[in-house]
């Protein structure tokens, strides 16, 4: 599941806990999770430096969609921290 949900991160550009938020609300986007190469599970995350998508990461069985993110979100801090200003 940690490769299809980095695959729909990068492939989309969005969290993926995000898209399937806004997939479920908008009925033009609710087939979205009829393509089988798309996960929309939380856990998802782009890589972005600037404003570009560099990579994705995707994290699996740490409890739930919020906290898989949650894991997905402290591993980019680690590799790609903020600048300081």
């Amino acid at each position: 599941a940690a490769q299809r949900k980095a695959f729909t991160a990068l492939s989309t550009k969005t969290a993926t806990r995000l898209l399937a938020t806004n997939a479920r609300a908008n009925p033009d986007s609710q087939n979205l999770n009829t393509i089988d190469a798309l996960l929309l599970i939380g856990g998802g995350v782009p890589l972005r430096v600037g404003e570009d998508v560099i990579g994705a990461i995707g994290v699996g069985g740490a409890g739930g969609a919020e906290q898989d993110e949650g894991c997905a979100l402290k591993a980019i801090a680690e590799v790609l921290p903020v600048p300081a200003r």
